[in-house]
């Protein structure tokens, strides 16, 4: 929810832009740009690419200022125009990504999916059916020089970017750029459900790889 100054500060921000005002732009370009930029690279790899629909987003928030209703916060619908180009975008380069937030939903509903691969649990034939093989790694008890290593963030990046579509990017959002919940939801036209199990799924594989390089860096 929105306080009555943000609410105010919002709605003298819009009365400027709407008369034009290039500050008022200006200002909105530098709290929200970077964040823009970065959304559009979860959709699509290019820097280059990013710049452009970015770009694109900026013109088209400025045509539809008129039409903004503040049903949302401005961050909001702006980041959501950037989401719903750059899902554009990504069919124009043929990539794979969820192009609505239905086909999302879909992945997410998706029963055929294990959160973790089933050979981390014992077997019907075993003597604790699916039970855990061997526990979760805690990672507290690993040292923070190995956690914090440069080949550790990059195992979580090529384990992020090898994640199905919705995980990347939902994962991306929540735990790279630090979105709550409810923003992720808003901008992605995702029930707080399905948000979570992509989440949680995303998570568990990162964790699981994390798990297996730290084993293997253990003396």
């Amino acid at each position: 929810m929105h306080g009555p100054e943000s609410l105010s500060s919002e709605t003298a921000l819009l009365a400027a832009l709407r008369s034009g005002d290039e500050d008022a732009f200006g200002a909105l370009v530098d709290a929200y740009g970077a964040a823009m930029h970065r959304l559009a690279l979860t959709f699509v790899r290019s820097r280059a690419v990013a710049d452009e629909v970015v770009q694109e987003a900026w013109l088209g928030a400025l045509r539809g200022l008129d039409r903004f209703e503040g049903r949302s916060a401005l961050k909001t619908w702006l980041l959501r125009i950037v989401a719903n180009i750059a899902r554009t975008q990504a069919v124009r380069e043929a990539r794979t990504v969820p192009f609505s937030s239905v086909e999302l939903a879909r992945e997410a509903d998706s029963e055929h999916e294990p959160a973790l691969p089933i050979d981390r649990f014992q077997g019907p034939d075993e003597q604790h059916p699916s039970r855990w093989v061997s526990f979760p790694l805690p990672w507290s008890t690993q040292p923070d020089n190995a956690l914090l290593s440069g080949e550790t963030r990059k195992l979580i990046a090529d384990t992020i970017a090898g994640l199905p579509d919705g995980q990347r990017i939902v994962i991306s959002l929540r735990d790279v750029e630090g979105w709550d919940s409810a923003e992720v939801c808003s901008v992605l036209e995702l029930s707080e459900t399905n948000q979570r199990v992509l989440l949680h799924r995303a998570r568990s594989k990162v964790r699981a790889a994390l798990e297996g390089y730290l084993t293997s860096e253990s003396p």
